[in-house]
């Protein structure tokens, strides 16, 4: 929520001084109804905000939203087979975004969405080792053996795959739940990394990236990211750090709490 003087200026309508002088004089609508008083607060995703009788929206604003992709949509701004697409997710956004990589279809879990061209360069990169972590059920016989072959790097198509941090958190009632965390963005790499060592995954959610945590934001909702969260990801790339080592760097090792945004 910003209050009204700000997002009058961050439209162009004027300095928030002059906003001011704007509201007062009651040229200023908030969903249709004149605003005079100082202090009330808009919700730039939802609200209609009015000048003189026409809609103002923030100018080149940079938007960094977080979303909690539920398996059955497609990973893409628009879908030529009519699937339900992620941007179904966020359409209340009063601007252009794009997911930042992809997650399959059948994949749940953190997906970054911005209109910032440059952030999503450093992100998907190969160059910058980002890291992204997920969950996966599996069936299938996860022995030592498994685990060291998974780690160490398994063949797809013809090519190993870079050595991935994996390990067992416990068993469910499909299988194994297992952690894996990789740098590589190939076609179903985690997917195709367990069934080359003879596991099926039955269900699989990307819980961290570039040092972003899912937490607790529920299936299907969004948040936008705060401003260290913002700052961290702008650092990728800078020294060729990995996305763990900014992570570190920036909060210490603490843990960034997500709170779900409410719609």
């Amino acid at each position: 929520m910003l209050r009204l003087q700000k997002y009058l200026a961050d439209c162009g309508v004027a300095s928030r001084r002059g906003a001011e002088a704007l509201i007062s004089s009651g040229r200023v609508r908030v969903n249709g109804e004149v605003v005079r008083e100082m202090g009330v607060k808009v919700d730039e995703d939802r609200d209609i905000v009015e000048f003189d009788g026409q809609r103002v929206r923030p100018q080149n604003k940079m938007i960094y939203i977080m979303l909690n992709k539920p398996a059955g949509f497609v990973t893409t701004v628009s879908d030529d087979k009519d699937r339900d697409t992620v941007m179904s997710l966020v359409s209340e956004i009063p601007a252009r975004i794009y997911p930042v990589g992809r997650l399959d279809y059948d994949t749940e879990g953190l997906l970054i969405l911005t209109n910032d061209g440059d952030l999503t360069y450093k992100i998907t990169h190969p160059k910058n080792n980002v890291e992204k972590t997920y969950e996966a059920e599996v069936t299938g016989n996860i022995s030592m053996d498994t685990l060291t072959k998974l780690r160490g790097g398994v063949v797809i198509d013809g090519v190993r795959t870079s050595p991935a941090k994996v390990e067992v958190l416990g068993a469910t009632r499909l299988g194994t739940r297992m952690k894996v965390t990789i740098h590589e963005g190939r076609n179903r790499q985690v997917r195709r990394m367990f069934e080359a060592v003879g596991c099926i995954v039955k269900r699989l959610v990307r819980t961290e990236e570039a040092g972003l945590k899912l937490g607790h934001l529920p299936r299907g909702k969004w948040r936008r990211l705060t401003e260290p969260e913002v700052n961290m990801l702008k650092k990728i790339g800078t020294g060729r750090k990995s996305s763990a080592d900014v992570s570190r760097e920036m909060f210490g090792g603490r843990r960034i709490v997500n709170r779900s945004r409410k719609k």
